[in-house]
Parts: structure tokens; C-alpha cells; sequence
């Protein structure tokens, strides 16, 4: 049984090893400021800065990939939800969107904020700076439905 135990830790030992060769991009796309949601609509500068503590990792070109996004499986993850977030709002590329889908996703931004969806607790439990205060979360809803509401279309 013990040789079997230890047979058992070797190989798994063995394959996270193995797995750690398997590393992730970690690069960013480059950022073209024609396209960005600042160039969309006006983002003060208290909003930008809980959009860049709460948000821009997952949903921008600007992520932060941190020492223990070398360290697979964890690596994995956090790129399958960079890549997940950016496929729901990417704000480096806000502007290329239909004034429509501008507009909704500004109306989702509230949405999301109000219910605690976003950021994810998943996030949170590593960057405690990226909680949203009651005050931060009003401040994007009120931002967020005052531009949407700004958009014809």
C-alpha cells in the first residue's frame, strides 16, 4: 500500500512538473487608442481609476499578469477568464462597437456592479484592492447610465 502511495505522489508530482512547461501567454494586444472606451465616451478620472483598480484586468488590454500565472494549473484559469471577460466588455476596444452594443454594455456595467457580479469573487480573494465600495459602485452606475443615455442611435 505504501508502495502504491508513493508511486502515486511521484507521478502526480511528476505531471505538475510537466505541466509547469505549459505556460500561458501572457502578452497583451497592443492598444489602439482610436478604438478605446475613453475615445467612445468622456470617463472621468475618479471612474477611470476604479475602472483600472476593479476592471482592466479582465476586461481590457492592460491585464496584469501576476508571479503565480507561471504556475499552471492556476495560469490556466486565470487566462481562460482574461479571455472570457474580454469577450463580454473589452474596453480597449470599446469604440469599435455598434452605438447599440455600446449602449447596452454600459447599461450592463451598472447591472453588474449593483448585483456584486463583477468583479468576480474569484478576483477578489487576491486583489482585496479591486473591492468596490458602495460610493465606487454608485459612481460607475451613475457614469454608466449617464453616457448610455448620451448615445443615439
Amino acid at each position: 500500500m505504501k508502495r502504491i502511495v508513493k508511486i502515486v505522489v511521484i507521478a502526480l508530482l511528476a505531471v505538475f512538473a510537466a505541466i509547469q512547461f505549459a505556460q500561458v501567454d501572457k502578452t497583451n494586444p497592443p492598444i489602439n487608442e482610436s478604438e478605446t472606451l475613453e475615445t467612445a465616451v468622456h470617463v472621468p478620472p475618479d471612474v477611470s481609476l476604479i475602472l483600472g483598480r476593479s476592471c482592466n484586468d479582465c476586461h481590457s488590454h492592460k491585464t496584469r499578469y501576476p508571479w503565480y500565472t507561471y504556475v499552471q494549473p492556476v495560469g490556466w484559469f486565470l487566462r481562460d477568464h482574461v479571455d472570457h471577460g474580454r469577450s463580454h466588455l473589452n474596453l480597449s476596444v470599446f469604440n469599435t462597437y455598434s452605438e447599440s452594443k455600446k449602449k447596452k454594455k454600459l447599461e450592463e456595467i451598472c447591472e453588474m456592479v449593483e448585483s456584486g457580479a463583477m468583479p468576480l469573487a474569484s478576483y477578489l480573494w487576491v486583489h482585496r484592492d479591486a473591492v468596490l465600495a458602495r460610493t465606487e459602485a454608485q459612481a460607475l452606475c451613475d457614469w454608466a447610465n449617464e453616457e448610455s443615455g448620451r448615445i443615439a442611435f
